[in-house]
């Protein structure tokens, strides 16, 4: 998927625990993960997360419960009322949310360097 564990124990703690989605997760980790990577590689890693997790949510509900040493761990499917069929993602309000803001910050950064640039070619 190309993440790490630890990132992968991240995007689970956003999302059961804090209860996120993919917008919410993406502003989070904008946020926190600003000094290892730009907003656009933030949103690459949340949608990669999101995508496979729709496409394999479905097979928790055949899983027996098991043993996993996370406050977010899937302990018993009795209780576990999401749904276990998602529409992509991809089509997705959150989805275009997450791409209208990188586009944003890319803006914003381009106007910056612009304005940098000029300043040294005046001085």
């Amino acid at each position: 998927m190309g993440m790490t564990y630890a990132e992968l124990g991240v995007f689970g703690k956003c999302r059961k625990e804090l209860k996120l989605g993919p917008y919410g997760t993406w502003v989070r980790l904008a946020h926190e993960w600003s000094d290892k990577y730009t907003p656009a590689e933030v949103a690459v890693k949340v949608k990669r997360f999101f995508h496979y997790y729709a496409i394999n949510r479905h097979k928790m509900t055949t899983m027996t419960p098991s043993y996993h040493a996370e406050a977010y761990s899937p302990d018993d499917n009795r209780f576990d009322l999401r749904p276990f069929l998602y529409p992509p993602f991809y089509q997705n309000w959150s989805f275009k949310c997450i791409d209208e803001e990188v586009a944003k910050w890319e803006k914003k950064k381009l106007e910056k360097e612009k304005l940098e640039k000029e300043k040294l070619e005046n001085s």
